[in-house]
């Protein structure tokens, strides 16, 4: 055998391990899932999946004033990516932005009461779909196996040292 026969041979038994293929099947159903979100939201709300998350975070604290850059970080975002879709979310009338009295450099963003409408009725939607597709496919047990697992996975990579 040469080389390169050898190396096609590692290469393949590489691609077809059981980690890649388990952790491809996790992103495959994270990206479907979230696009079966979007395009409900869409079509339902006249809101995008990335402007959902930003009302969950408005929305979760009444009264509360979430600056631009606690947003980025968040949605894992740039700050130049926030901004352009506090922009569109402002021109759409779900949000508006208010000065910070403690930090004249920085700008808070708070849902208006239309935010809040649109958000109550999307969240609505989400819960369908999140029913549907996440959900409803696993046994009860086992969803809460899977739940606490993919808790236990976002606690290790949040404190974990990179």
């Amino acid at each position: 055998m040469d080389a390169a026969t050898r190396r096609g041979d590692q290469a393949a038994r590489a691609a077809n391990s059981r980690l890649v293929r388990d952790f491809g099947l996790l992103i495959k159903a994270a990206t479907r899932l979230e696009q079966r979100i979007d395009t409900a939201l869409r079509r339902d709300c006249g809101i995008g999946h990335t402007m959902f998350e930003v009302l969950i975070r408005l929305c979760r604290q009444p009264g509360e004033k979430v600056s631009q850059r606690d947003l980025a970080d968040e949605l894992t975002l740039t700050s130049s990516g926030v901004t352009r879709l506090v922009d569109r979310m402002e021109e759409a009338g779900l949000v508006r932005r208010v000065p910070s009295p403690e930090d004249r450099r920085t700008v808070r963003v708070e849902p208006t009461d239309e935010g809040r409408a649109v958000f109550v009725r999307a969240a609505a939607v989400h819960a369908r779909v999140v029913e549907r597709y996440f959900v409803a496919p696993v046994a009860r047990d086992d969803y809460a196996r899977l739940t606490n697992s993919l808790r236990d996975i976002h606690t290790a990579l949040r404190d974990g040292d990179g």
